[in-house]
């Protein structure tokens, strides 16, 4: 994640579908060309009960991007009296970007009436929904891993230890991403965002 560069060469993200949930994973580097700006960057957010966000890009751009995505969510409840479906949220998201410029990739993730969904969305405003995403300059390293082991059928709890690996793998190789992780989850329980002790513990099972 860049805080002034156009380019979205910084961060490593990574969004998993599984069985029961969805699982939002990221470091925590913030750059500003080759200058470690933040070691400790917010790049997962939480966008309602059980709807979150990962980002990659100009932080003001995504700062921005979901100042106004929480906003529209809680928009939409009030006047309809239900909660946004993925879906649309994806479709909102893409039209926001389109009316840009916001040079943020974006994987939204949530569980609706339908079940688990994610999506991938990137500056043009195109949107992808898919069962496994990674986006940033460390991707190419996480995909590695993803590919090796992401299956539809995982649990969210093998899904957390995925996402972290595949993070690690990208940290190992990628000078734009490291510094720690963040990890969420969402169930049918709503959205947990885990301690840096919690994460240490999913480590361990590496």
């Amino acid at each position: 994640m860049n805080q002034s560069d156009k380019d979205i060469k910084g961060t490593t993200t990574v969004g998993l579908a599984c069985k029961d949930g969805i699982v939002l994973a990221t470091e925590k580097r913030a750059t500003m060309g080759s200058l470690v700006a933040n070691k400790g960057a917010e790049k997962l957010f939480k966008l309602d009960k059980k709807t979150g966000a990962t980002i990659a890009g100009t932080v003001s751009h995504a700062q921005s991007l979901m100042d106004v995505l929480k906003a529209e969510i809680s928009l939409y409840r009030l006047s309809n009296g239900k909660d946004m479906s993925i879906d649309a949220l994806a479709v909102l998201c893409s039209n926001i970007l389109k009316s840009g410029p916001f040079y943020v990739q974006t994987i939204l993730g949530g569980i609706d009436k339908d079940g688990a969904k994610l999506y991938s969305l990137d500056p043009s405003g195109s949107y992808i929904k898919d069962e496994c995403i990674s986006t940033g300059s460390g991707s190419p390293y996480a995909y590695g891993v993803l590919e090796d082991r992401y299956n539809p059928e995982i649990s969210v709890d093998e899904g957390k230890i995925i996402a972290l690996k595949a993070l690690s793998s990208a940290m190992e190789r990628d000078v734009y991403s490291g510094n720690g992780y963040r990890l969420a989850t969402i169930t049918d329980d709503g959205m947990k965002i885990y301690s840096e002790d919690e994460i240490s513990e999913v480590i361990k099972e590496f």
